[in-house]
């Protein structure tokens, strides 16, 4: 699937996934490849995601999240790599 993180300061990451694991108000949650659509609010904490070179780690200050046809779309305030 296509993976989004952008901020208002800058486009953080585009490129493939095949998982993103998410801070939400109320957890954590995953989202995998065919996921249904969703649009969900994000908490402050650690956004997780693996691809092709191994899995990466992000710092975010809360945000939105959309997956739609197998695109994700990070709206994140702040960010920062751990």
């Amino acid at each position: 699937m296509i993976l989004e993180i952008l901020t208002p300061e800058k486009n953080l990451y585009s490129g493939e996934a095949t998982l993103v694991q998410l801070p939400g108000i109320d957890g954590l949650f995953e989202i995998l490849n065919n996921h249904a659509p969703i649009i969900s609010a994000l908490g402050n904490g650690i956004l997780k995601f693996k691809n092709a070179d191994g899995e990466s780690n992000m710092r975010i200050n809360g945000g939105f999240v959309e997956c739609l046809n197998n695109k994700v779309i990070v709206c994140a305030e702040g960010g920062s790599v751990v």
